[in-house]
């Protein structure tokens, strides 16, 4: 029997929908699979705008930085989908990351509550949660602490999530999802999709280090079984597999017809590579895969429980990720024309 909660009686099409970070990754395709459903939907953008078109999408560019231009894009919205964000694991990017993620996410939940909007889905990160060193799984339960934790990133999405919880505590409804690394789109250049990039370049490292991976399609699906629930007031960690960042990039590479990676990195060696990338970076000023944070992170052994998400709605299913990545390899193929 499918759960009440996610029962097709409970979606009302009759809502005016606003999404912030409609040009990333889960922005994007949370405003794709809105469309698709028949939403109407204001799409947010702060420097490149939208490539497609519907007769529901309305498109209007706006910082999250900018609290009058927030309150104006709110007039007449009921429900917001909170996508944007900044993912970087560089040390120079800590003021930009704090303000952002953090500042920004304060001004969305003042608007909201400004605006009575009837419910908020903020999109956090697993990195808020912390990372357990003892091999205990991550669950909701956990909360960030500086022994936990070991990036600026994860430092940033708790304190946005802090936001959150303050806008629930003055009555804004509200519920937040926890994704572990999300994987999809059609875009290397940027967050995970690094990972595609650095496999088809023949990146020669890799690391027998776990982490949860999960498709960007059942990111943006769960966040709106979230709001056309009566969930609120509760995070949920989103997660399809824990897998070994060996068994990624070897995929990766599989699909792309790569070689794949073919030394193990040792502790010791990954500090001497993300030195060797920075200075790499530094000379091309482009980003690099390997940063101090990613590379300790890499050797890290993490697993992430999703259990409670799928408890939530039972007719949820995550795809699994072999096939994302077959069906990211394959986007990736057909835009930069591989």
């Amino acid at each position: 029997m499918q759960d009440e909660r996610d029962s097709p009686e409970n979606i009302i099409i009759d809502k005016n929908i606003l999404v912030t970070g409609a040009t990333g990754l889960v922005g994007s395709e949370v405003t794709k699979q809105l469309l698709s459903d028949s939403y109407r939907v204001t799409a947010l953008y702060h420097s490149t705008p939208l490539t497609i078109s519907h007769p529901n999408l309305i498109i209007k560019q706006c910082d999250i930085l900018d609290t009058s231009s927030l309150e104006d894009v709110m007039q007449d919205v009921t429900h917001v989908y909170h996508c944007a964000a900044i993912i970087s694991f560089e040390s120079k990017d800590e003021n930009k990351l704090f303000k952002i993620n953090i500042e920004g996410t304060g001004n969305v939940v003042n608007a909201c509550i400004n605006a009575n909007i009837q419910k908020l889905i903020h999109v956090s990160s697993v990195s808020a949660l912390g990372r357990m060193r003892n091999g205990e799984v991550v669950t909701e339960q956990m909360n960030w602490t500086e022994e936990t934790s070991n990036s600026n990133y994860g430092k940033s999405k708790y304190l946005a999530e802090l936001e959150v919880w303050r806008g629930i505590g003055e009555g804004l409804q509200a519920a937040i999802v926890n994704p572990s690394t999300i994987l999809g789109g059609d875009n290397w250049d940027n967050g995970s999709g690094a990972l595609f990039k650095s496999a088809y370049d023949e990146f020669k490292y890799y690391t027998e280090g776990i982490n949860g991976f999960v498709d960007v399609r059942d990111v943006a699906k769960a966040m709106i079984l979230l709001m056309n629930s009566k969930i609120s007031s509760q995070r949920f960690i989103l997660n399809s597999e824990n897998l070994s960042y060996k068994e990624i990039f070897f995929s990766m590479a599989k699909c792309f017809g790569k070689k794949p990676p073919q030394k193990n990195v040792s502790p010791l060696l990954a500090e001497v590579v993300w030195r060797w990338e920075a200075i790499k970076s530094a000379i091309s000023g482009k980003k690099h895969l390997l940063t101090k944070e990613t590379a300790r992170t890499s050797m890290a052994s993490v697993k992430y429980d999703s259990s409670k998400i799928l408890e939530a709605f039972p007719t949820f299913q995550f795809i699994p990720i072999a096939d994302t990545i077959n069906w990211t390899c394959k986007n990736l193929k057909e835009k930069y024309h591989l």
